[in-house]
């Protein structure tokens, strides 16, 4: 996972209450359990004129050339909400998202951007709509900042902040427990040896 420290761009402004993650990601893009190939597809019931098909809405806002290659987000209240689908995430993250600001996230969608490189800010998006040029975010202080210099602090916890910053999933983090885990398990193996023959009777 590509870690995340600080990044300098224009927002985009999807500033809706309750997205949830069908239209983020619909459940007709998702033809694959790979990451890849979902970008296309993303929020693809409003960025298209008709479902199924590729002719850009010109409403939408990610179809306006002041957007392309934007990589913050603006959302609504319970931004994620709907389903767990870990897709609407991987699309996100393959269009180019790396963060998300909005008012308050859905606890499981939140987690699922945490573990794929993205960073939910949980902050008024409104004024931040209305700034004229790129903002610059900043995950080690904790800031966003304005093109005129004003400061909006966010919260983040310790261990979500250092897996961002670190570029960890929870694979990582496990492992990083390696010495410990064969600790207990050499020591579980001399008090019940038995849980650890196989079939035949072998040890593992």
């Amino acid at each position: 996972m590509t870690p995340f420290t600080s990044l300098l761009s224009r927002a985009v402004p999807l500033i809706r209450d309750n997205i949830d993650t069908d239209a983020i990601i619909p459940s007709r893009e998702m033809k694959s359990v790979a990451k890849a190939g979902l970008s296309d597809g993303l929020f693809a019931g409003w960025r298209y004129t008709a479902i199924g098909g590729r002719e850009p809405n010109p409403d939408f806002v990610l179809n306006d050339p002041l957007y392309q290659g934007a990589t913050i987000l603006l959302g609504g209240p319970n931004f994620g909400c709907g389903s767990s689908r870990e897709h609407a995430v991987w699309a996100l993250a393959e269009y180019g998202f790396r963060a998300i600001v909005a008012p308050s996230f859905n606890p499981i969608f939140r987690g699922n951007c945490i573990r794929n490189g993205i960073l939910p800010i949980e902050a008024d998006p409104q004024p931040l709509a209305a700034v004229d040029g790129p903002l610059a975010v900043d995950l080690t202080s904790q800031t966003i900042t304005t093109p005129d210099g004003v400061t909006t602090r966010f919260a983040m916890e310790a261990e979500p902040k250092r897996m961002l910053l670190e570029g960890l999933d929870p694979i990582d983090l496990t492992l990083e427990l390696r010495a410990r885990i064969r600790a207990f398990r050499d020591k579980d193996r001399g008090m019940h040896p038995w849980h650890y023959l196989d079939v035949t009777g072998n040890s593992q």
